[in-house]
């Protein structure tokens, strides 16, 4: 079954734009995940999250890989073998979720340091 968005995308400002591009629940994960190592291959992307489904995780890789955050490499072997990493783009998205946990860490009601530990994949976070 493909995942499909409940509603369409229309941005209505540059902030709008980027949160579509990187943002959301699955995509900032799939990218800080990425950014803990060189390559990935879809099974340790998936591990990584643990509680994506199939769909989700192909629809935010195919969307990510079209708006150029991520790259998709596909060698022609047997069994075939699939590498996402980030590019340059992907990789310019960091400063900003940095900037967003801490934010979150600084202003949030709750401490988030005990219920949200700094993310295992994302060292520089």
């Amino acid at each position: 079954m493909k995942y499909q968005p409940k509603l369409e995308k229309d941005p209505m400002c540059p902030v709008e734009y980027g949160l579509d591009i990187f943002g959301g629940k699955w995509k900032a994960r799939i990218i800080c995940v990425l950014s803990a190592k060189k390559f990935m291959r879809y099974n340790e992307i998936k591990k990584e999250l643990n509680n994506i489904t199939d769909a989700v995780l192909a629809a935010m890789l195919k969307e990510l890989v079209e708006n150029d955050v991520v790259s998709r490499i596909q060698y022609n072997e047997i069994p075939p073998r699939v590498e996402y990493s980030l590019t340059d783009t992907g990789n310019s998205v960091i400063p900003i979720l940095e900037s967003i946990c801490k934010w979150s860490r600084e202003n949030s009601k709750e401490d988030l340091e005990k219920k949200l530990p700094t993310c295992r994949t994302c060292p520089h976070l």
